[in-house]
């Protein structure tokens, strides 16, 4: 594990060395609320840290400021309203036909709310990535940062891996720990851990398809 002097007390599972691949990396990315693990990437994009590129943003929530980021940055976005489907399954095959039709290679949940069927697991196998605020796999579902605070632990952080169709369960890519302080609420510990979630997010993207598909630059 590494520490770096700005990691504000946290620690991360490890780095990456560079690659020098061919092709970008066509990511469609899903989110419900903020948008900011979406700002995230498309920032590692943007400063020549991730060789991906944003092919769409779906969003399920109409009032989710991730849409209104993604359009800032000239990404497409769609919003399909969970509300207006009969199932699980039917909304996630929309999803599914959404995705191919804007030639998605991997998929990442940046805090996309919804828990996924297996419509949407076996449409792209290995290749859906989420982020959640815990290390894995302790404090699974929502409410992680107050679950881990009423627990008492000591320390917390967050987990990136890949998804699988057991609640944050799957193959962990990255994970960041971060201590809980005497006076922490679940607004300061959750602001210290969305850091490192920023940190880890592209990171385990690039370690996630490292094999061929992206160049990953760390300083």
């Amino acid at each position: 594990m590494t520490l770096r002097p700005d990691s504000t007390l946290s620690l991360v599972s490890h780095s990456i060395s560079d690659r020098q691949l061919v092709a970008p990396l066509k990511l469609g990315i899903m989110a419900s609320g903020n948008g900011s693990n979406f700002d995230v990437v498309a920032q590692a994009i943007q400063d020549g840290q991730l060789n991906a590129q944003i092919k769409v943003l779906i969003y399920n929530n109409p009032s989710a400021k991730a849409a209104v980021r993604a359009t800032n940055r000239g990404v497409e976005t769609v919003l399909l309203n969970h509300r207006n489907y009969k199932s699980r399954e039917e909304f996630d095959q929309k999803i599914v036909q959404t995705l191919q039709h804007y030639d998605v290679e991997w998929v990442i949940l940046a805090g996309w709310m919804r828990l996924l069927t297996s419509v949407f697991i076996d449409a792209f196998p290995e290749r859906i990535i989420n982020i959640h605020p815990s290390l894995l796999p302790s404090f699974k579902g929502i409410h992680a940062v107050e679950q881990a605070l009423a627990s008492g632990v000591k320390i917390t952080g967050c987990t990136v891996h890949i998804a699988c169709l057991e609640m944050d369960s799957g193959p962990i890519l990255m994970q960041a720990a971060v201590p809980v302080l005497p006076d922490d609420t679940a607004e300061t510990l959750h602001a210290r851990i969305q850091i490192q979630e920023h940190r880890i997010l592209p990171l385990a993207i690039a370690l996630a398809a490292s094999s061929s598909k992206v160049t990953l630059s760390v300083t």
